[in-house]
């Protein structure tokens, strides 16, 4: 048996040895991650396309517990235990699934996200953007209501 992060603990559960982010890698959740999807003979279903289009549809789950909620009652929601467990079960079937897609599309996820803010320093720079949506925007972000200066 390969040593993988999923047959390195003895409790059955591979997940039971993590503490939370400071302590998980990156490259211990892709691990997991493909280890979870193997064991099952999933890769065959795991295009780009299918794997896309679960991205999307959990993220979409996401968005339905606030779906008509004001900025407040978005922020309270996530107050109560049960309707914060819910919603990060949906996060982690979105992250689930794009760390699958990084595992099957051969993607370096941690490269791929440093890049990416590489990018965005120099498309947002601090001194332009810090506190709004971008350089033209006059939202508030608190609020979302157009600031009237």
């Amino acid at each position: 048996m390969p040593n993988t992060l999923a047959n390195q603990t003895n409790s059955g559960n591979p997940v039971a040895q993590y503490s939370g982010d400071e302590a998980t890698t990156v490259g211990q959740l892709l691990a997991l991650v493909h280890d979870f999807v193997a064991a099952r003979d999933w890769y065959t279903y795991h295009t780009p396309k299918n794997l896309a289009m679960s991205i999307a549809i959990e993220a979409a789950e996401i968005m339905e517990h606030f779906q008509w909620s004001s900025l407040a009652e978005s922020q309270q929601f996530l107050l109560d235990p049960t309707n914060r467990a819910e919603v990060a079960d949906e996060l982690a079937d979105v992250m689930i699934y794009c760390l699958s897609f990084a595992n099957a599309s051969g993607i370096d996820i941690s490269q791929a996200i440093q890049t990416k803010l590489t990018r965005n320093e120099s498309r947002f720079p601090v001194g332009a953007v810090r506190g709004r949506l971008g350089v033209d925007d006059s939202t508030s972000p608190t609020t979302g209501e157009q600031a009237t200066d």
